[in-house]
């Protein structure tokens, strides 16, 4: 079975919610890091819960939520071997994942609806890392 790790800020529960729905529906076993309310939390919180996961191999892909998507990707890419990518049109998370080795997409969870954080998710979890130039580059990432 799939399994995919996934985590939000408050402003990112609602929409988390219908990611899960979509991501059981295809067969994947979700493993949700929280948060579980709109009750304010701080998003680093999740962020690296999520992150640490991905960067230890526990997952081979995540996907966080907040606000703006800004923190959470903040967040997870201080984890040595985490590359998130944020997206707020699947193009961009089918590019994170084909052209930087992405291995959690994140989403602004204000920005998008939840057909529009389906269609992202789905390109990020469909597309295939290219390698040749591409793994030269990723390569360079981490310190």
């Amino acid at each position: 079975m799939k399994k995919i790790v996934i985590g939000s800020d408050h402003a990112g529960f609602e929409r988390k919610a219908a990611i899960i729905a979509y991501l059981k529906s295809i067969g994947y076993k979700v493993s949700d890091y929280g948060t579980y309310s709109e009750e304010s939390v701080d998003y680093p919180d999740y962020a690296h819960k999520v992150a640490a996961a991905v960067a230890d191999g526990t997952f081979e892909k995540g996907i966080l939520l907040c606000g703006s998507g800004n923190g959470v990707s903040m967040t997870a890419n201080k984890h040595p071997g985490v590359r998130a990518a944020l997206s707020w049109i699947p193009e961009i998370a089918r590019l994170g994942k084909a052209h930087n080795n992405a291995n959690i997409v994140s989403l602004p969870a204000r920005f998008v609806s939840d057909e529009e954080a389906i269609a992202i998710v789905k390109a990020f979890l469909d597309a295939e890392f290219e390698g040749g130039r591409h793994a030269r580059r990723v390569n360079k990432i981490d310190l």
